[in-house]
């Protein structure tokens, strides 16, 4: 053991020289089946689950008997490098901070979202190379976190949700120039595939476009298409040559339809989807990701005359309540959900209170629960290897008082943290 006082709890590392590792659940969550198992004993070796086998007279290593335990929680969508403030010194620190402060920032952001519970992320946007270097860091041990996935920067076209140059005043717009595809805008299907070969290059995971206006961004519509057909065909057709899957960021109903329609896998946000549009996502099997936190954040800080700009104000003040209609209307009707939140937008760490708006909008407790383990890891393509607490897979356990299922607010206070392994957390 060795003590980490910036923790100010006890870190227990293992390493394969350490050997096997045994956790003893009072009860354990079989997401595949939706029951619990009483009395489990979990083995861990190599950082991989070797067993899940009913407690024996031989007592573990870990004791969790008075907890219920669960896989590791994903979040299929936040924003490691941001942290929610007011618009007006977001501007500011946008032109004055470099990309390593940014960074240096985002490190304790990560540390928080993993002491929530939260062992997997999926990063949909950073610039200047933050989130695949913290990716990285994480990865090799530099800094503590959940495991990311990232899209690297988003793809917007000029003036669209995720252009860096929006709403800048023409000085400041010509000193930084015209941005292109290496800085995430594209304006035809060349460009669009070019900017889908630069993520690559950066080494991002997967590719996030800006199908329609946002609710952040310095600009009027939140709605509308921004991306044409073509333009939406040639990302998705070159994403799959580099095997990547593609994330749509939309609100508005025109904006979805043509993602779905050009083989999008995912919907973020989705606040006015129609009919059609859940019948697309039916038909597609594509994923919807709610991140219904965020709408609330947005909807709540509106409420404050100047943390908003004039420009931002009235789009946050009426996507909260759409949100948890539309997320409603799309469970009922079928759609397929993996939980994710937004956090970035919302401070990281509450991540876990979007299970409680999902219960709250109609969903049950335990397809919450699968939303953020079985159903997120279809999603990351690793359903072999995340999501479930199963001989083979990935050592990345939370643990929590109480019984979830019958209290989903219990996810909001997890009391062990175990990633790859490695315990970061204990009661």
């Amino acid at each position: 053991m060795k003590k980490i006082p910036a923790l100010g709890l006890m870190l227990v590392l293992q390493s394969a020289a350490a050997g096997a590792v045994t956790v003893d659940c009072g009860r354990l969550l079989d997401v595949k089946t939706g029951a619990w198992r009483e009395r489990v004993t979990v083995v861990v070796e190599n950082n991989i689950i070797k067993s899940v086998a009913p407690t024996g007279n031989t007592k573990g290593q870990i004791d969790l008997g008075a907890h219920s335990c669960l896989p590791g929680l994903i979040d299929m969508h936040v924003h490691m490098s941001m942290e929610t403030q007011k618009q007006v010194d977001a501007m500011r620190d946008a032109l004055t901070r470099n990309p390593a402060d940014q960074a240096l920032r985002a490190v304790p952001l990560a540390e928080r979202t993993l002491m929530a519970g939260f062992t997997t992320v999926r990063d949909l946007g950073a610039e200047g190379g933050i989130a695949v270097a913290l990716k990285n860091a994480i990865a090799a041990g530099a800094v503590r976190g959940p495991r990311m996935f990232t899209a690297g920067k988003s793809i917007a076209t000029t003036g669209g949700h995720a252009d860096p140059t929006n709403q800048l005043s023409q000085r400041f717009g010509a000193a930084i120039g015209v941005p292109g595809p290496a800085d995430g805008v594209v304006n035809s299907p060349e460009q669009a595939r070019q900017a889908v070969r630069e993520r690559y290059k950066e080494g991002a995971d997967l590719i996030k476009v800006t199908a329609t206006g946002g609710v952040l961004s310095q600009a009027r519509n939140g709605m509308n298409a921004q991306f044409t057909d073509d333009e939406l065909s040639a990302i998705i057709k070159t994403a799959k040559d580099y095997g990547f899957r593609v994330a749509a960021h939309a609100h508005g109903p025109e904006g979805m339809k043509r993602a779905l329609r050009a083989g999008i896998e995912s919907v973020e946000h989705g606040t006015y989807m129609d009919d059609e549009v859940i019948a697309l996502f039916k038909k597609t099997g594509a994923w919807y990701v709610p991140t219904l936190s965020a709408g609330r954040y947005v909807a709540e800080m509106a409420k404050q005359a100047d943390y908003y700009s004039p420009l931002v104000r009235p789009k946050a003040s009426a996507i909260g309540p759409q949100l948890a209609a539309t997320f409603a209307r799309a469970y009922k009707a079928g759609v397929k959900i993996a939980f994710g939140t937004d956090a970035g937008v919302f401070p990281h760490g509450d991540n876990a209170k979007e299970f409680g708006y999902m219960v709250e909008a109609g969903m049950p407790a335990l397809e919450a629960i699968r939303a953020a383990t079985l159903h997120a890891a279809t999603l990351l393509d690793q359903s072999n290897r995340l999501g479930s607490l199963e001989a083979g897979f990935a050592a990345d356990l939370v643990a929590v008082s109480g019984d979830p299922l019958a209290d989903i607010s219990v996810l909001q206070q997890v009391k062990f943290v175990m990633k790859d392994g490695v315990v970061y957390k204990k009661p």
